[in-house]
């Protein structure tokens, strides 16, 4: 491995955190020089150092190899996690040093989940910086990395190749080094057009950058400790629902949607898939809210199912009603919605409903081949035709995704969690949904959660987040090393 490029690339990442820590002073002073000046202060200067260092005393070179970008992905990652945790850290209060750490991993892979039982307390900068790391993790911190190397580098098309899966590069009708451009106007597009309908609907500039930043990157860090709820204007709600849709539908057919002027690139099997589970799931919450008296009618009945039905598939994670008073059938859809979520080439984690209606599909083909073995049978994707060797990798995946999540519940378990609060959590937390159900739904909190069980729910999120495989490259490499 090449030390010099790897620390290069990573200091990319540590910049891009420095940056907006700095805003985050900026907001400060804006604030009357708040509580929270000095950490800022302090955190972004030894960002800075550690990021700019790097360029100082390394020099430049293009080369990368296969093992290298892996190592930057992984080391981009964990290093923006530990400096991004470092504001919360010196600021104090309820951030103990494992709450600070589980705030800067739920902020940076846009999970959500928080230890913050009162979130209003925070001053206004450090509430800014919160909603930075789900704008950051939102977009990437290795995109941000590839926005600024040249098209023509060799070192740009393998890392993109790297960041974005097979399955996320899929719908984009355009060469790979113009995919995180595209990725980047559509991501840039939504949050600019969340801030300017939350000012026009009555939020201050202060939460509509806020909540703008958490929409447009599925995320769900609110500056409220009633989320979009402490707004209590339908209007909100509804703008709301349509950014975490938009930001949960592959950018790329958005994109060509847009340059086309046309609904066609929505003519996609996906994304009836993923719209047609989120109004199966609504109307059957409505009815069990409605059933259950959690409704005065049945048109407030399906509002509040539409908006957390959205939330939870879209993995963003705002709220406007408590979940936790809610039936056990309710609080079901809102499980499985959260082990789907949203489409490939969005900012939504989970397993995507791309890889979920793959299964399906394959399922349907074994059983027609059981069923008729001299026919051909195959899995098609709209007139596109799956091969098995595209879909074996996939199917893979969710193995080593139930594999992952079973790991993760053993654990809680054992460090003293409840059997409810311990699946909902690993799923929660594994596909960057945020809240759960119980204790640590939509309107609870991860503080009272065992040390141990944090630290898993953290390793979930980073997992979801880099969709594993980066991972697991890492440790064979460190493994291979050792056995030299």
């Amino acid at each position: 491995m090449n030390v010099k490029t790897i620390s290069r690339n990573v200091g990319y990442a540590l910049l891009v955190s420095a940056l907006f820590m700095f805003l985050s002073v900026i907001v400060s002073f804006a604030n009357g020089n708040d509580s929270a000046l000095a950490a800022l202060i302090i955190s972004f200067t030894i960002t800075f150092i550690f990021g700019i260092f790097p360029f100082i005393f390394v020099r430049k070179t293009s080369e990368i190899t296969l093992k290298d970008g892996y190592m930057i992905i992984v080391l981009s990652w964990l290093l923006s996690f530990i400096f991004g945790m470092l504001p919360y850290a010196l600021w104090g209060g309820p951030f103990t040093l494992a709450n600070a750490w589980f705030e800067s991993v739920s902020g940076f892979t846009t999970t959500g989940a928080t230890i913050l039982d009162n979130i209003e307390t925070l001053p206004r900068s450090l509430l800014f910086w919160r909603s930075s790391t789900h704008f950051i993790g939102g977009l990437g911190v290795v995109v941000f990395l590839l926005l600024i190397i040249p098209d023509s580098s060799p070192m740009r098309l393998r890392l993109t190749n790297m960041e974005l899966s097979a399955m996320t590069r899929n719908g984009y009708n355009t060469r790979s080094n113009k995919v995180v451009y595209i990725f980047a106007y559509v991501y840039l597009a939504i949050c600019a057009a969340a801030f300017i309908s939350y000012m026009l609907a009555g939020m201050d500039a202060f939460d509509a950058i806020c909540h703008a930043m958490s929409v447009c990157a599925t995320g769900g860090f609110s500056t409220r400790n009633l989320s979009i709820g402490a707004f209590d204007s339908r209007l909100i709600e509804g703008m709301t629902m349509v950014f975490m849709l938009l930001s949960s539908i592959h950018f790329g057919i958005l994109y060509m949607a847009v340059i086309k002027r046309s609904f066609k690139p929505f003519n996609n099997p996906v994304i009836k898939f993923y719209l047609g589970a989120i109004i199966v799931f609504t109307l059957y919450l409505a009815v069990v809210l409605r059933v259950n008296d959690f409704a005065i009618n049945f048109t407030d009945a399906l509002w509040n199912s539409a908006f957390h039905t959205v939330c939870i598939a879209s993995t963003t994670g705002f709220a406007t009603v408590d979940n936790s008073q809610w039936p056990m059938l309710a609080n079901m859809v809102l499980v499985f919605m959260g082990m789907m979520c949203g489409c490939a080439g969005s900012t939504s984690g989970g397993l995507k409903a791309d890889r979920v209606l793959l299964l399906i599909k394959s399922v349907g083909k074994q059983i027609s081949r059981i069923l008729h073995p001299s026919s051909v049978n195959e899995v098609r994707f709209g007139n596109n035709i799956v091969r098995d060797e595209d879909v074996s990798p996939h199917l893979l995946y969710l193995s080593l995704y139930g594999v992952v999540m079973l790991l993760s519940i053993i654990l809680t378990l054992m460090f003293g969690m409840r059997g409810e609060d311990a699946f909902t959590g690993c799923l929660a937390s594994l596909g960057n949904v945020g809240p759960a159900v119980g204790d640590i739904g939509t309107y609870g909190s991860y503080n009272a959660v065992p040390v141990a069980a944090k630290f898993v729910f953290t390793l979930d999120m980073f997992l979801g987040r880099i969709e594993i495989y980066p991972v697991l490259a890492v440790f064979a490499m460190a493994f291979a090393a050792k056995k030299k």
